[in-house]
C-alpha cells in the first residue's frame, strides 16, 4: 500500500513515517514539507493513501485533499492534525477526506484509521462530535464555512498574503501576472469586507487556513 505523507514539521513526519512503516504492507513512497509539493508528489506517485497536516505553507491540507481526486482518483486523503474543532472536521469532510485523526491519538489508533481507509471505509477519531458527523452525514444542519464564496484561485491568493509574500511571489509561485493577483486580491476582500492585511490574517486563523502559531 503506497502513502504519501505531508506534513511541515520534519521530525514529526519522521515520526509519523516511522509509525507508518511499522504497519504490515505499508510503504512511504514519498513525503513532503508543504502542500503544494504534496499535490505535485500524489500526481506523480498515485498512492493508495494520502496522510496530511492540514496547517501547511503554499497550500493547507485541505486545498490538497479536494484536489487530490482531481490528479490521482484512487487516493484516498487521512488528514492528522491537532484539531479537534468542528470547523476543521466540518471542513474536511465537505473536502472530501477519508478519515480524520487526531495527532494526539494512540498509536494503535493509526492502525486502525489505515485499515479502515484501505477497505473503502471512513475513520474518525473518536473524540471528533459525533453530533458534528451525523448532522453532516444524514443531511443535518452544515456547520457554516467562512470560506464559502471565495474560489479556489482567491483561497490560494489569501493563504499565500497572509504567510508573507509579496505580489510579485504570489505571481510567481501561481503562474499568473501580477494584474491577475491584484485583482484576487481586491475581489476576497471586497468579498469578505477586509482592507487591510492584518485583517486577512484575522480571518484566515479564524477560518482555519492558517495557525495561530
Amino acid at each position: 500500500m503506497k502513502v504519501v505523507l505531508a506534513d511541515d514539521h520534519t521530525l514529526v513526519r519522521t515520526g509519523i513515517r516511522g509509525l507508518l512503516e511499522a504497519i504490515d504492507g505499508v510503504q512511504v513512497v514519498a513525503e513532503a514539507g508543504d502542500g503544494r509539493e504534496a499535490l505535485e508528489l500524489i500526481e506523480r506517485h498515485q498512492p493508495h493513501i494520502a496522510v496530511l497536516d492540514i496547517t501547511m505553507p503554499g497550500l493547507n491540507g485541505l486545498e490538497v485533499a479536494a484536489r487530490a481526486s482531481g490528479v490521482s482518483p484512487r487516493t484516498r486523503v487521512l488528514i492528522l492534525s491537532m484539531h479537534a474543532d468542528e470547523l476543521f472536521v466540518a471542513q474536511a469532510l465537505r473536502a472530501g477526506v477519508a478519515g480524520y485523526l487526531l495527532k494526539d491519538s494512540a498509536v494503535p489508533e493509526l492502525h486502525l484509521a489505515i485499515a479502515a481507509i484501505s477497505q473503502g471505509n471512513p475513520y474518525l477519531s473518536p473524540a471528533i462530535s459525533q453530533h458534528l458527523v451525523d448532522g453532516f452525514l444524514h443531511g443535518g444542519e452544515p456547520l457554516a464555512d467562512p470560506l464559502e464564496g471565495l474560489t479556489t484561485r482567491q483561497r490560494e491568493t489569501l493563504q499565500l498574503i497572509v504567510e508573507g509574500h509579496s505580489t510579485r511571489e504570489i505571481s510567481e509561485i501561481l503562474g499568473v501576472s501580477i494584474k491577475t493577483v491584484e485583482s484576487h486580491r481586491a475581489q476576497l476582500m471586497d468579498r469578505l469586507g477586509i482592507r487591510d492585511v492584518p485583517g486577512l490574517v484575522r480571518f484566515a486563523i479564524r477560518s482555519g487556513l492558517i495557525s495561530s502559531g
